[in-house]
């Protein structure tokens, strides 16, 4: 009979069986390997690739149209405050509680993937969670720094741009770190998360995997 999946607790999670708060649950298929748990809802993905965008389109528009980059600030400032009102009452995987962990347990992990022995999470995995965080912070004070120049108070002055061009060149970088991330995630435990976060869905939690 296979072991059971384990939640972070390392107490067992029947297959099959969801938590309480967790959407809908697995579709059946031909194999337990083949099966589906839906893992992110529709606004978390909603969400996510609007942030993207939003981030292109602002990157792309830094140095030639000032309103479209303007507006795509103000896009990516809103939808980094509708992601923390999603953290506390959106669904089980959206949630900050289930994917924040602390500093120790985070190395814990990125020590873990060195050594390529990393569990694998359903969920965000705690090197994932600490790159949303980041993402979420740096990219609200990006887009609050890029507003400050549109104030009268701060027009032209050098800190501010200097700030606001750094805040954004340390967003790329975080962004370049997040998808070299999801490339090994997806390698090192053999399923496509960017079409995970197109569909929501992930393969079912196996033995070793933590639910």
């Amino acid at each position: 009979m296979p072991k059971p999946a384990r939640t972070e607790t390392g107490r067992p999670q029947l297959a099959g069986r969801h938590h309480p708060s967790e959407p809908a649950g697995i579709d059946s298929g031909p194999s337990a390997a083949a099966a589906k748990t839906r893992v992110w809802d529709p606004l978390v993905r909603l969400f996510h690739w609007s942030l993207a965008l939003s981030f292109v389109i602002a990157w792309l528009s830094s140095e030639s149209t000032e309103g479209l980059h303007i507006w795509a600030g103000y896009a990516a400032a809103a939808l980094v405050a509708f992601r923390c009102i999603w953290g506390f009452a959106g669904s089980r995987y959206a949630r900050f509680s289930q994917f924040v962990r602390s500093p120790s347990t985070v190395l814990s992990y990125i020590r873990a993937i060195a050594a390529g022995r990393e569990a694998r999470y359903i969920g965000h995995n705690p090197a994932g969670g600490a790159m949303i965080v980041a993402l979420l912070v740096t990219m609200a004070a990006t887009a609050a720094s890029g507003w400050m120049l549109n104030l009268d108070a701060f027009w032209g002055v050098a800190w501010v741009q200097h700030l606001h061009n750094a805040l954004a060149n340390g967003l790329m970088v975080l962004v370049l770190g997040h998808l070299a991330g999801v490339a090994v995630a997806s390698f090192r435990h053999r399923e496509n998360l960017v079409v995970a976060m197109f569909s929501g869905k992930k393969r079912r939690g196996e033995p070793d995997d933590i639910v």
